[in-house]
């Protein structure tokens, strides 16, 4: 009797141990609950994960061919639509080490236009295959390299003249024969007409930085050159007679003359307002300038030379001109090329 009575006693222990234990652990997870929760919301709302972006990236296989033979030269693989020619021209020289990117220019076509270094590959594609056609252009110079032979030949062979040098003209004439002033002056006018060329194509003009052959240095090169040593010869020989109508006439040519210049855009300077009226106002004014020098040494090799330089001048402003109307369309259609309501 005794025992079982212990042994209700013990139980009814046990339970109350087990609720007070409960109890305990029900108050602990609320606990723990209400910190969660006050947890949860003071970080405020989640924030879903963001999805990777995979990057498209087209691929172009480009296909070379010889522009005489029409022979597959190579194929260059995974060439991205952002790759420029000049890109391509890269990646073609590594699979070819003969055919250099100074010397090649590439076509879409045979006979067509060759395409520019900077042209993107994805603006001529028309498939993932790009057909191009590979021509060798031969030995290729800098246009400074250009410019700086084309302007610095004629200011040395101009001063070779003047000084009158034995081998040129007769030791006794030169000696005999005064120089009238219109010849210092012509020198003066001609020497700073290209020491200005050359500066401007060393500090202020952005030259490009593409390539031409070699053969337009030499031609450009004879051109300029072969002309200077004509009118240099006639103007600072011995015989040399003066103007027609003297001061006036010399005067104002080498004023003219000397008042040439390019100009990007009109502003307040008065020889900017040509721009007005043509799309080339610095060919007007090299024009205007040996037409000055022409008047201003009544000279046939002068006359000859600005004839030949306008019109070659003429057509580069007539195609630059289509370039402008082509390319900008708020472009003034009432513009002139070179020559205001004529040309």
């Amino acid at each position: 009797m005794f025992k079982r009575q212990k042994s209700l006693a013990s139980e009814r222990k046990r339970g109350l141990l087990s609720q007070r234990a409960t109890r305990f652990i029900l108050k602990d997870d609320m606990r723990n609950f209400h910190f969660l929760s006050k947890l949860v919301l003071s970080a405020g709302p989640l924030k879903p994960t963001p999805a990777v972006k995979h990057s498209k990236t087209t691929h172009f296989e480009i296909e070379i061919l010889d522009a005489q033979t029409r022979k597959q030269i190579c194929i260059l693989d995974k060439v991205t639509q952002s790759s420029t020619i000049h890109d391509v021209k890269q990646k073609f020289h590594k699979a070819c080490p003969k055919w250099y990117p100074s010397r090649v220019g590439l076509q879409l076509e045979c006979g067509g236009p060759f395409l520019k270094d900077y042209i993107t590959i994805q603006s001529i594609a028309s498939s993932s295959i790009v057909t191009l056609y590979a021509t060798d252009l031969g030995q290729q110079v800098s246009w400074t390299t250009v410019f700086l032979a084309e302007y610095t030949g004629p200011l040395l062979i101009y001063l070779l003249f003047y000084l009158r040098i034995p081998c040129i003209y007769d030791g006794k004439e030169s000696a005999r024969r005064l120089r009238h002033p219109v010849v210092h002056l012509a020198c003066f006018c001609h020497c700073i007409h290209y020491i200005r060329y050359l500066l401007e194509t060393l500090f202020v003009h952005k030259v490009s930085a593409g390539h031409t052959p070699l053969k337009n240095l030499i031609t450009s090169c004879a051109f300029y050159w072969g002309f200077t040593s004509w009118i240099a010869y006639y103007i600072n020989h011995p015989l040399y007679t003066p103007p027609s109508f003297g001061n006036r006439q010399i005067t104002v040519s080498a004023i003219n003359f000397l008042n040439n210049a390019c100009f990007p855009s009109p502003n307040y300077n008065p020889f900017t307002w040509m721009f007005f009226l043509v799309s080339c106002p610095n060919y007007t004014y090299e024009i205007g300038s040996w037409i000055s020098f022409t008047v201003m040494t009544q000279t046939l090799p002068v006359g000859i030379f600005t004839l030949l330089m306008s019109i070659q001048m003429s057509l580069w402003a007539q195609k630059k001109h289509k370039i402008y109307l082509r390319k900008f369309s708020s472009y003034i259609h009432r513009k002139s090329a070179m020559i205001p309501f004529i040309l």
